[in-house]
C-alpha cells in the first residue's frame, strides 16, 4: 500500500485527522485541498494524515482496477454493498487511529473522515470502533451497512456523544442528497447528540468554500488547542 500523505502538526502535535479519499483518487488531492483552504496554518496542534487507497476491481465499472477502499456495485440505497471490503477497509482505518494512539495521541483526540466512500469509511468505522473517537467528517457520503445499525454500534452508550459533520450538496447526481437525508434520520433515531447536517445549495459531487470553513469550526471545535 502507498506511504499516506502527511501533513505535520506545525505546533506542538495533541490532536490527529485521518481523511480519506473517493473512488479512483488519491490521498494527496486531499492534502492539496487542506493547504488550498489553509487548514494546517489555521489549526497548527493537528497532525493531518492522508491515505491512498489500494487497486482493486471496481464491479460498477466493468471490473476497471482503480484506487478504492472497497468494492462498489452502484451508488443509490438499493444497490448490493461490498460487506467483507468494508469492514476489511475499517480495520485499516482503525490501524491507523491506533497508530496514532501508540504515539501517544488519545482515541478522543482523533477525527476521521473522508470524502464520498472515503467519507463513508469513516462512518462505519466510528461506529464499530473499540475506541471512542473525537469525531467524524464526512463530505458528500452516506452510511453503509445501514440495516446493521444500530446492532453494529460498539460501546453504544458512549457512540451517542460522536461528533459527526455530516456535509452534501443538494445537486450530487452522484451520492444523491436523498440518499445524505436518509443517514441524517438514521443518526437521529440512533440518538447521537452531536450530529449535525449541513446542506449546501447547488453544490454537486465535490466540496465549497462554505464547506470547507465548516470543516475548520468543527475541528476548532471539538480538536481545540491544549498547552
Amino acid at each position: 500500500m502507498t506511504e499516506p500523505s502527511i501533513i505535520p502538526a506545525s505546533e506542538q502535535h495533541t490532536a490527529t485527522i485521518i481523511f480519506l479519499h473517493g473512488l479512483d483518487d488519491v490521498g494527496k488531492t486531499w492534502l492539496d485541498e487542506f493547504n488550498m483552504f489553509d487548514i494546517p496554518k489555521r489549526i497548527r496542534h493537528v497532525k493531518f494524515i492522508f491515505p491512498t487507497a489500494p487497486i482493486i476491481n471496481i464491479s460498477k465499472n466493468h471490473g476497471t482496477p482503480m484506487t478504492s477502499w472497497f468494492d462498489v456495485y452502484g451508488f443509490d440505497e438499493s444497490a448490493k454493498e461490498d460487506q467483507e471490503g468494508i469492514e476489511k477497509a475499517s480495520q485499516l482505518l482503525n490501524s491507523f487511529v491506533e497508530d496514532e494512539i501508540k504515539n501517544g495521541i488519545p482515541s478522543e483526540r482523533i477525527i476521521i473522515g473522508g470524502f464520498s466512500m472515503g467519507g463513508a469509511l469513516a462512518l462505519h468505522t466510528a461506529l464499530v470502533s473499540p475506541h471512542t473517537l473525537g469525531g467524524v467528517l464526512a463530505l458528500s457520503a452516506w452510511l453503509p451497512l445501514l440495516t446493521t445499525f444500530p446492532n453494529a454500534l460498539v460501546a453504544g452508550d458512549k457512540k451517542v456523544n460522536l461528533p459527526i459533520l455530516q456535509c452534501h450538496g443538494n445537486k450530487d447526481l452522484i451520492i444523491q442528497i436523498n440518499r445524505a437525508r436518509l443517514c441524517e434520520e438514521n443518526f437521529k433515531a440512533m440518538g447521537l447528540k452531536e450530529y449535525i447536517f449541513k446542506e449546501y445549495d447547488g453544490m454537486d459531487h465535490t466540496n465549497c468554500g462554505q464547506e470547507m470553513k465548516d470543516i475548520i469550526d468543527f475541528i476548532e471545535q471539538y480538536l481545540p488547542k491544549r498547552d
